[in-house]
C-alpha cells in the first residue's frame, strides 16, 4: 500500500483547487474513493480528496477487503483507515470508514452466479431430456414388438428355416406343436434387441437431423437431410445392437432350443466361434439399415411435414395452440391418432420392401459357422442360385404383415410417449 500513500500525497500536493467533495459519511474525512470493478484492492481508479486549507498534511492509509454472503448474492466491503497529522505536532485526527461496494460489483457477481447455475441446469436438463427421449423409443419398441411377435415368428420361419408351407398351414403347425406361446418364442430376446435399437434409432435420427439443420442454417430440414439423418441413425443403431440380433437368430434356428436361452447362446457362440462371431453379418446389416433408416424416417418426416404445411395441418396446430395444457396427450399429437398410424405404416412398408433382400442375406450370414463361412457376396449368389431371385424375397408377405402394424404402433407410441414424458426437441 506504499504506492497508494505516495500517490495520495502527490495528488493533494499538486491540486491547485479543491475537487468536488462528496458528502461526508463521517465527521473526520470529506471525500470519496472510487474503485475499478473487479480489481480491488490492486487498482485505484479515481481520487481521494482531503479537505485541508492550511497545509499539506502527512497522510497514511491502509485498506482491506472482505466478502460476506447474503441471501441474494455477495457484497464486497472496503475498509479504509486514514490518519492525518499536522506537521510534527502530533495533533490531528484519524478514523476508519467502511463502505459497501454495491451496484455494479454486486450485480456482476450475481450475474456470474446465475450464469453458473444456468449452465448446470442446462447440462442436467440435457441429460434428462436425452434419457426421456431414449425411453420414448424403447417403450415404442416394446409395445410394437410384443403386439406383432406372432408375425415376426412366422417371418423368421420362412427366412431362417426355409419353410415351404403355406402361411395357414404354418400357423396350424406352430399352434399344434408349441401351443399359443410358441408364437411369442424369442420375444423377450427380441425386445432386448429392439428396445435399445429403436431407442437409439429414434434419438439418433432427431439428433442428426437437428445438427444438420444447425450446420446448414436452413429454416427447415430438407428431404436430403432427412434421408441422410435416417441413414446415419440406422448405421449407428446397427453397430451398437447387432450382437443381440445375432443371438436371437441363433436361438430360433434349428437346434437353437438346446442352447438354453440368451446366456447359453451367448456362451456357445463365444466358446465355439469367438467374440466377433456376434458381429457376423455386420456389413450387410449396415448396407441394409442405411437405406432402411433413410426411407423409414425420411418418408414419415416428409409426410408429416407436408401435412403440417397444408391448410388443414396449420389449422390443427392453431387449435392445439389455443387449447394449450387443457388438451390430453392424444389431442396434443400433431398428426392425430389415425394419421400417425397410417404414416408410420406407409413408411415401414416402403423401408421393408426396399431393403428386404439385404435382410435375407444378413440372416443367412448369421447362421453360418466358421468352417463353412462365406462372404456376403458369395452368400447372395448362393441364395439366388438355389432359389432364384424370389428367394431374396422369401417371407416378404408375412414380413409386410408384421411391419404394417409394427411401424404404425411404433411411431404412434413414440410420438405419444414424447408428449407424456415432455421430451424437448433436440
Amino acid at each position: 500500500m506504499k504506492g497508494l500513500e505516495l500517490w495520495m500525497r502527490d495528488l493533494v500536493a499538486s491540486s491547485g483547487s479543491q475537487p468536488e467533495i462528496l458528502p461526508a459519511s463521517t465527521n473526520f474525512v470529506n471525500g470519496g474513493l472510487f474503485l475499478e470493478t473487479g480489481n480491488v484492492p490492486s487498482s485505484i481508479a479515481s481520487f481521494i480528496s482531503v479537505q485541508n486549507t492550511s497545509s499539506v498534511a502527512p497522510i497514511s492509509c491502509s485498506l482491506s477487503r472482505r466478502r460476506s454472503r447474503r441471501r441474494h448474492g455477495r457484497v464486497g466491503f472496503l475498509s479504509v483507515t486514514l490518519s492525518v497529522k499536522d506537521g510534527g505536532s502530533g495533533e490531528g485526527f484519524s478514523g476508519e470508514s467502511s463502505l459497501v461496494l454495491g451496484g455494479e460489483v454486486e450485480d456482476e457477481q450475481k450475474g456470474l452466479e446465475e450464469e453458473e447455475v444456468k449452465v448446470k441446469v442446462q447440462k442436467q436438463g440435457g441429460a434428462l431430456n436425452t434419457t426421456k427421449h431414449l425411453w420414448a423409443g424403447a417403450v415404442a419398441a416394446m409395445v410394437s414388438r410384443t403386439f406383432v411377435a406372432p408375425l415376426e415368428r412366422l417371418k423368421l420361419e420362412y427366412m431362417v428355416r426355409g419353410e415351404q408351407k403355406h402361411l395357414i398351414d404354418l400357423i396350424k403347425s406352430i399352434a399344434a406343436t408349441q401351443g399359443i406361446k410358441g408364437f411369442w418364442k424369442g420375444n423377450f430376446v427380441n425386445i432386448l434387441r429392439t428396445a435399445p435399437f429403436k431407442a437409439i434409432n429414434f434419438y439418433a435420427y432427431d439428433k442428426y437431423r437437428s445438427e444438420l439443420l444447425k450446420l446448414t442454417g436452413n429454416q427447415e430440414t430438407t428431404n436430403f437431410e432427412r434421408f441422410l439423418a435416417g441413414a446415419a441413425a440406422g448405421i449407428t443403431a446397427t453397430i451398437l445392437c447387432i450382437p443381440m440380433d445375432t443371438i436371437r437368430t441363433k436361438m430360433v434356428a434349428p437346434g437353437g432350443e438346446a442352447m438354453g436361452g440368451v446366456i447359453g447362446a451367448f456362451q456357445h457362440m463365444i466358446q465355439t466361434e469367438g467374440f466377433f462371431s456376434l458381429y457376423k453379418g455386420l456389413l450387410p446389416s449396415i448396407i441394409s439399415m442405411a437405406p432402411s433408416g433413410a426411407v423409414f424416417y425420411g418418408i414419415y418426416d416428409i409426410l408429416k411435414s407436408t401435412y403440417l404445411h397444408s391448410p388443414k395441418g396449420r389449422k390443427r396446430l392453431e387449435n392445439m395452440k389455443e387449447g394449450g395444457e387443457a388438451l390430453n396427450a392424444l389431442e396434443q399429437m400433431e398428426l392425430g391418432t389415425m394419421r400417425t398410424l397410417i404414416y408410420g405404416a406407409v413408411a415401414g412398408c416402403c423401408a421393408e420392401a426396399a431393403t428386404y433382400p439385404f435382410e435375407v442375406v444378413r440372416r443367412q450370414l448369421q447362421l453360418q459357422v466358421r468352417a463353412t463361412k462365406m462372404s456376403a457376396l458369395a452368400t447372395f449368389g448362393k441364395i439366388v442360385e438355389q432359389g432364384g431371385v424370389p428367394a431374396l424375397y422369401a417371407g416378404l408377405t408375412p414380413s409386410l404383415l408384421q411391419v404394417l402394424p409394427s411401424a404404425a404402433i411404433s411411431y404412434f407410441v413414440y410420438e405419444l410417449m414424447k408428449i407424456v414424458l415432455k421430451v424437448e426437441p433436440e
